[in-house]
Formats: C-alpha cells, sequence, structure tokens
C-alpha cells in the first residue's frame, strides 16, 4: 500500500510583535515574544521525531511584509534542521507575509520549496518512491480578492495530490475575505488533501477528502484561545488519517467562577488562586481572563476597587513562576434580574434602549466611523457576529445595571 507522511502547519507569524502587550511583566513578555519560534522548534523537533516525508506550511510563515533579519535567520536555521535529516517544506507566503514588502532578504536552505505568485505544480518523490504532486501558490501583495482557486489544476500521474492554499472559506467572517472558495470547489479539484491556512482556528471542513485549517501555531492576543498547534497528516489511499499535535508555549484563556457563595476579600481571592492553580500546566506559559458570575451586592459595594486589588493580589503570585497562569483581566457580573418587557413598560429609555439592542442598526454605523477611519483602520480586524452580539448584549447590561445602583 503506497503511503506518505507529512505534517501541515500555517499562520506562524514569526516574531510577532505581541502590540498592547507591554505592560505585561517583562519575564512573560519576553516568553510572548519568543513563542512563535518555540513553536516553529516544536514542529521541527515533531518532523524529525516522526520522520515524515516532508513539511508544508500553508502561508503567513512571518507576521509582516517586511520581515525582520531575526525571523528570518531563526526560520532558516530550523529549516537546516529538516535538511540535516532530508525532510523536504514546501511553503506559500500568505497576506501577512506577502511578496511585494521591502526587507533584507536571506536564502533558505535549498530543502525548502517556495511556491510562486502564480498557481504551480512541484513534483517530488519521496525516498520510498512515493511520487506527489503538489499545488500552490505566494501572494504577490497583501491583498488577493481574485478566486485563485480556479487556476488549481490536477495534472498529470501520481500517488497523491495534494492543494495548498492559504484563503477564506466562504461563510467564515473572522478574517479578511481573501483568495475566497468554495468546499464545493476544492471537493470538484479531485485532490487527496487540502492543506489551508490563514484562519487561525483549528477546523476540520471535510474528511474525504481532508480539508484542514490546522489554526495558528501560536496564539498572540485573547481572541485566539486555547492551544495552538499543527496536524501530522498520513494518506493512504481510500484511509487518510490526521492527527493534531501541540506547538502553542503559551495560551490564552478564559474562564468563567461562580462566587455566590463567597463572602469577602479572603474568599473571593483563596477561590480565585485556587481556580489559577487548576489551569497551570507544566512548562505552559498561560494568560487568563475571569469573569466572577453572582458577585453579592454585599461583596461589590465599590466594585472597580474590589476587582482592581484582587487583580493585583493574583498577579503578584505569578511574576516569578515559570508555569506562569496571568490573569490579565477581572470582570464580574452582580446577581441583578430584570424582565425586559417590565423594564420597558416602566419608562420610554427602557423601551428605546431594548429597540435598539433588537436592532442594533447604531453600532454598525459608531463601527464604520473607526473602521473607514484611514489611520485607525489598519489596527483593527474584522468583528464576528457574535463579537459584535456579544458587545451589544454587554452594553445593554451595563446600562441597566447603572440605572440600578442610582
Amino acid at each position: 500500500m503506497k503511503r506518505v507522511k507529512f505534517i501541515h502547519a500555517a499562520d506562524l507569524h514569526l516574531d510577532s510583535p505581541m502590540v498592547g502587550l507591554k505592560s505585561l511583566p517583562s519575564s512573560i513578555f519576553s516568553r510572548l515574544q519568543e513563542s512563535t519560534f518555540v513553536a516553529l522548534e516544536r514542529i521541527v523537533n515533531k518532523a524529525i521525531e516522526e520522520k515524515v516525508d516532508f513539511v508544508i506550511l500553508a502561508g503567513d510563515l512571518f507576521d509582516s511584509e517586511d520581515r525582520s533579519i531575526k525571523a528570518q535567520t531563526r526560520l532558516r536555521n530550523e529549516m537546516k534542521r529538516l535538511l540535516a535529516h532530508e525532510i523536504p517544506v514546501f511553503a506559500i507566503h500568505g497576506n501577512h507575509d506577502h511578496l511585494d514588502g521591502s526587507w533584507s532578504h536571506l536564502d533558505m536552505s535549498k530543502n525548502v520549496h517556495v511556491f510562486s505568485t502564480n498557481v504551480e505544480t512541484k513534483l517530488y518523490k519521496t525516498a520510498s518512491g512515493i511520487n506527489l504532486r503538489l499545488y500552490g501558490f505566494s501572494y504577490p501583495s497583501r491583498h488577493v480578492f481574485e478566486r485563485k482557486i480556479v487556476d488549481y489544476k490536477k495534472e498529470g500521474e501520481a500517488d497523491f495530490h495534494i492543494g495548498i492554499l492559504h484563503g477564506n472559506m466562504e461563510g467564515s467572517h473572522e478574517h479578511g475575505n481573501y483568495a475566497p472558495f468554495s468546499l464545493k470547489e476544492l471537493v470538484e479539484k479531485d485532490f487527496d488533501y487540502w492543506a489551508l491556512g490563514h484562519i487561525h482556528k483549528r477546523m476540520i471542513i471535510s474528511q474525504d477528502p481532508p480539508v484542514i485549517y490546522p489554526g495558528n501555531t501560536q496564539g498572540r492576543n485573547r481572541k485566539e484561545t486555547g492551544i495552538k498547534g499543527a496536524y501530522i497528516v498520513t494518506l493512504e489511499k481510500g484511509n487518510p488519517s490526521f492527527e493534531f499535535f501541540p506547538t502553542s508555549d503559551c495560551v490564552w484563556l478564559e474562564k468563567e467562577i461562580d462566587v455566590s457563595d463567597i463572602v469577602g476579600f479572603e474568599q473571593l481571592y483563596m477561590t480565585c488562586k485556587s481556580s489559577i492553580d487548576s489551569e497551570r500546566e507544566h512548562k505552559m506559559g498561560t494568560l487568563l481572563k475571569i469573569h466572577l458570575t453572582k458577585l453579592s451586592k454585599e461583596n461589590n459595594s465599590n466594585e472597580r476597587d474590589i476587582l482592581n486589588d484582587l487583580l493585583e493580589a493574583l498577579q503578584e503570585d505569578e511574576k516569578e513562576e515559570v508555569s506562569f497562569v496571568w490573569p490579565y483581566a477581572i470582570t464580574a457580573e452582580e446577581e441583578y434580574n430584570w424582565d425586559r418587557e417590565t423594564l420597558a413598560k416602566q419608562t420610554d429609555f427602557y423601551g428605546e434602549l431594548f429597540r435598539l439592542t433588537d436592532e442594533p442598526k447604531e453600532l454598525e454605523t459608531g463601527l464604520d466611523l473607526l473602521y473607514q477611519h484611514p489611520q485607525v483602520r489598519k489596527f483593527l480586524t474584522p468583528l464576528t457576529n457574535e463579537e459584535k452580539k456579544e458587545m451589544i448584549r454587554y452594553a445593554e447590561s451595563f446600562l441597566v445595571k447603572q440605572l440600578f445602583k442610582e
């Protein structure tokens, strides 16, 4: 039975600047800055350990078009490690590390095969005699909106045909709609595997043929929660298999803690401390957002002070931890109960508030002012529909709570 084994990774974002995190303790911030490189090392370690036939890197190897010498050097060194074990690498560049930037160029080792700006085919024969055709393209510029999928065409004879594509599947709104495609279009190409990149959330789109987003290899902000990693894939005709393996050195998490039975600051602190300790992983760093639910009014006479004091006390315990669990934010929800229909009948204000939150066109208008601003919009990422709904729910809850307090 003909068989091939490889690693599929994407969105390494090497040397990500970790924007907005410089207020962290220097040791934790340095750990985050190094984390994308640690993830790369873990991919290479896995490739060598599993003796894979090759590695696929499906775009956004670097975080920006003006890739740093440091990032290029670290990547080249890891590629040389693979070269020493005769493991080739097939890579494409995505919208973040497109080929139209300006940078001091370092050549990669001879085992790295980078696809050009037009969809092309690369032939490869493994040491065991398996013939492969790999198809892909690198972004010529940051914005590639055309349907590049139409240029992927199955060519010639091969034991396996593998498509590599950095783009947005229709229906996903979390990232820019670059090189869009549909699942139907991918399946019609009759390839044996689709190695996707661009979406930072791990997703198995299809099992037959396997169509996979591995997600990014290291979470870089609070939106990129959970363990990140890559896939090790084994292809046999009619029997493909794939297994996720972790690469992230630091992980972002969110956790709710029910504090309805808590009395006093000391109990509140010890409950949160116990919850933090339960999230501690050996040699892994964690950045944690804590949300306290059912916080009693007796414990919350001055919400801002108690949350700030609690956050400061919990952070003090983590500054010197190697396996740190750093609480970067604490939010709280008091035990407020209200009926929207009853409130709406009490005053016109409530009625108008609930009308706006049920038909949130005003939010869209307000956001347009930001996303259309020439200086601001380049720092913003698109909001998902769920994030917009969460903003609206939070705003409604905040206003009602403030009125209750008054």
